[in-house]
């Protein structure tokens, strides 16, 4: 990234904190899985095999939404990978730190070549706000924050 387009990006984004976060944390956890065994981070992701209520508040599903776009946006745009479980952490990090509850999901499925495959996705309340609603897969692990 140029000066320029680091300063228009100072500049003219209003959610710059929200913003830098995502990046941040996009990086972060996926250095985690790049550096840790899953089972050892498993632990820090909430309570294993229970799920956030099924409803929650409108203005939580507002905010939730607005966090589901951001990371989405900007995780299709940083230069490591970000794919399904650190898009997942990275929402459920942001909800989190405004006391919102969420359920994040682990499955496995069938690509079209029967090639098994893994997913994970995020719930608030009755909305999901990464990965989809995990309709193809089989749940193997949910955790509750």
């Amino acid at each position: 990234m140029s000066n320029i387009s680091l300063i228009r990006f100072l500049k003219n984004n209003d959610r710059k904190r929200r913003t830098l976060a995502i990046w941040y944390l996009t990086a972060f956890y996926r250095a985690q899985m790049l550096m840790i065994p899953s089972k050892k981070l498993q632990k820090n992701w909430g309570e294993s095999g229970k799920e956030s209520p099924e409803t929650d508040l409108t203005v939580n599903y507002r905010y939730a939404y607005v966090v589901a776009r951001d990371v989405s946006r900007i995780a299709d745009h940083t230069p490591w990978e970000s794919k399904c479980l650190v898009r997942a952490l990275t929402a459920r990090y942001l909800l989190h730190r405004k006391g919102i509850k969420t359920t994040l999901y682990l499955g496995v499925g069938k690509d079209e070549n029967g090639k098994m495959i893994a997913h994970s996705w995020l719930r608030c309340g009755e909305l999901f706000v990464t990965g989809g609603d995990g309709s193809n897969y089989a749940t193997v692990a949910k955790f509750c924050m």
